[in-house]
Parts: structure tokens; sequence; C-alpha cells
């Protein structure tokens, strides 16, 4: 299991407003360690997924350029208090992170 997500968000009109920080070292591959001279793993977030209450709002795919604890924000329209923000991700290497929030 992955870091977990960051969230923070709230309900401005008849909006939520979602900010998320995900904490991963988002290794492209094409690095090179300069002990061995050998180019560091790739490890990168490949899917995130964005529900509210249980259904898909939002799906990015992702690959190597992205960098370092990505930072996401974006709106959901018609989102009330009380309604459950699911966030998710997975990786090349089979790892992922989930968290869930109730907007206030």
């Amino acid at each position: 299991m992955g870091k977990p997500i960051k969230i923070r968000a709230k309900i401005k009109g008849d909006f939520a407003e979602i900010k998320a920080l995900m904490p991963h070292d988002m290794e492209s591959g094409l690095r090179m360690n300069p002990a061995t001279n050998q180019p560091y793993p790739a490890h990168y977030i490949t899917d995130f997924v964005a529900e509210l209450n249980g259904e898909v709002v939002m799906t990015a795919y992702w690959g190597q350029a992205v960098s370092k604890n990505p930072y996401v924000s974006f709106s959901i329209k018609g989102a009330v208090a009380g309604d459950t923000v699911t966030l998710r991700w997975n990786d090349n290497k089979g790892d992922s992170s989930e968290k869930e929030v109730v907007l206030k």
C-alpha cells in the first residue's frame, strides 16, 4: 500500500473543490545512478480515479513525465455536504493508495 493521499475538500456554492497531494517518488526510469551507472528503475503512477458517492467523476492516465508528489485540483458540480469523495491511484509496480473524505 502506498503512502496515504492528502485531501482537502470543501463545498463552494454548488461545487465541491477538491485538492489532493499524492506522495510518490515518480521515477521516470531515465535518470542514472552515479554509483552504478545504471538507470533507476521506472516507478510512476499510471492511473488516478476520483469518485463521488461511488460514481466515477474523473479518470486520469499518467506516465513517466509527471513530477514527484503529484498535486491535483478539480471541482465537482452538484456535490453537497455529506457526499463522499474517494480518490485512488495505481502505479506501474502494482502499488496503490486510496483515500475517502466526506464533504462538509
